[in-house]
This record gives C-alpha cells, structure tokens and sequence, in this order.
C-alpha cells in the first residue's frame, strides 16, 4: 500500500543521528589501541541494547531500534577505517601519534599532561587531544626540551616539552 494512505500518526519517524567526530576527507583514522577497544566496546553496548529492544517486541521500540541502527552503522564506518598505531613501536624520543607529553607552561608556571590520539577517542577533560588539533601539529616531530609556541585567542602560549611517554 502507499504510504499516501497511512494514518499520519502511523509514520515512522526517521531517527536523527548525530555524526561522530568530524574527520576530514582523506584522512586516515588513526587509534590508539586503548581506542580501538573503546570503539569496540561502545559497538558491544549498542548491539545488545538494539537486542534487548528488538526481544521486547513493542511497536514503540521501532525508532529507537532504527536510531541504534543508524548508530551502529556509522560506528562499524569508523571501526572499519581505523588504523592501529601500536605505540610500542613510536621512536620513544620525539612525538608521534599516541605520545603523552609533559609541558611546562611558561605563562602559568606549571606542567600539563597531554596525549595526542584519534579524533573518537578526543576528550580534553582527560586531556586526551586529536592528532589533528593544533596543539598536537605543535608538538608533532618535538622532542624533549624544544618549545613550542601556541597561537590561540588569548594570544601567544610558550610552553617546552619536559618529557615524552609512549604508554
């Protein structure tokens, strides 16, 4: 039958999936293996919540059961694109991909721990910061001791890179 017949109530709602984390065209989507197995994880979470819906059989689960799925397909999109860097295997004396760096701000007079992973596994409250940010570009290729200065909108931020950790 048309869906011109159908009771306008009886529509089915077309979730709106927010997209995740912005990753530029052309860009491999670098993770560190702890990301890796977040991403996984968060597929393992969906997959039985979508289950658990799907075995309670109420018709007020199809939009949330559509929604997971869409969830879902664009979370396998970046499981499937994502490129392990095993740090283990990063020259232990410069930054990279996965390193966690400990500058001393000049400005404030104090030291900050940062670490440079995929854009999923991004999270500044655990400062944890994508590779493609712009502290990261200015750190990439830095070893211990060189400074690095950081344009942001407050101005000009010094800061020198104390020491580098790949765990």
């Amino acid at each position: 039958m048309s869906r011109g017949f159908v009771k306008e109530g009886d529509q089915e709602e077309t979730p709106l999936v927010t997209p995740r984390a912005h990753l530029p065209a052309g860009v491999l989507n670098y993770v560190t293996p702890n990301g890796l197995k977040e991403l996984e994880h968060e597929r393992n979470l969906l997959v039985e919540e979508r289950k658990t819906l799907i075995e309670q059989d109420s018709e007020n689960n199809r939009v949330q059961i559509n929604y997971i799925t869409a969830k879902l397909g664009l979370l396998e999109e970046r499981i499937s694109s994502a490129k392990l860097v095993e740090l283990s295997n990063q020259p232990q004396n410069k930054v990279y991909f996965g390193a966690t760096i400990t500058l001393y701000k000049t400005k404030e007079d104090c030291e900050s721990q940062y670490q440079i992973v995929g854009v999923d596994e991004a999270d500044v409250s655990k400062n944890k910061v994508s590779f493609l940010s712009p502290i990261a570009k200015a750190l990439i290729n830095k070893k211990v001791g060189d400074e690095i200065i950081l344009q942001t909108p407050k101005g000009k931020r010094f800061m020198k890179i104390e020491a580098i950790d790949y765990k």
